[in-house]
């Protein structure tokens, strides 16, 4: 993974730091989003966290047969730039004041849609473009450095910015949520693997051969 593979390793933790960012800065925080800076009571927060889990569930659902059939590259970079391009709007959007509860919970329905097929694309990468033999290895080294990257520093930032009370200091945190997207499906675009059709053989020698 660091010698003959490097550039896919790099692709790897890039899209699993990406993903593991999102999540915890944005899905993890929503609750105290909705409660905080909309004053919905904390005991009607969950309807607002479900039609949040009803896209997060829909789009790998209906997006994940496109990634066999338009392709790993176009649809794994695709899903993480939309992603950012709508979070960016997104995060303008509330720090201008220009969001009820109800169409922020809209927007995030609607990134998440996208966003949970990207993120399910990192794992798939990660686990198909390794040799057979160090698959297994790989997902779990990228998903614990994924986590402890992303997943570790995020709630550290948002939960300052959550703190300060301002709602533009939140969307700037939303908008390097949104910038690392971006990077995220150009890595795609320039180091991804067009895995569909192929067996996991074809995409990389086992170690045996």
């Amino acid at each position: 993974m660091l010698g003959r593979y490097r550039q896919r390793s790099i692709l790897a933790l890039t899209l699993m730091v990406t993903q593991s960012f999102l999540y915890n800065s944005v899905f993890f925080t929503f609750g105290v989003i909705i409660a905080n800076f909309y004053h919905v009571p904390n005991e009607q927060v969950g309807f607002y966290l479900f039609p949040l889990a009803i896209g997060n569930f829909c789009g790998p659902l209906l997006l994940g047969s496109l990634f066999d059939t338009v392709g790993r590259k176009k649809m794994i970079a695709g899903t993480f730039a939309i992603s950012g391009v709508l979070l960016l709007v997104t995060a303008y959007m509330f720090g201008a004041g220009l969001l009820s509860a109800a169409t922020q919970t809209i927007a995030w329905c609607t990134i998440f849609f996208f966003a949970s097929a990207a993120a399910s694309s990192a794992y798939l990468t990660a686990s198909e473009i390794f040799p057979l033999e160090t698959r297994a290895l790989a997902i779990a080294c990228f998903y614990a450095l994924g986590t402890a990257i992303g997943g570790g520093t995020s709630p550290l930032l948002f939960g300052w910015l959550i703190e300060s009370g301002s709602a533009w200091r939140v969307s700037l945190g939303y908008a390097i949520a949104a910038l690392l997207l971006l990077f995220a499906a150009g890595t795609e675009l320039k180091l991804g693997i067009d895995a569909e059709g192929k067996s996991l053989e074809s995409i990389a020698n086992p170690l045996s051969g």
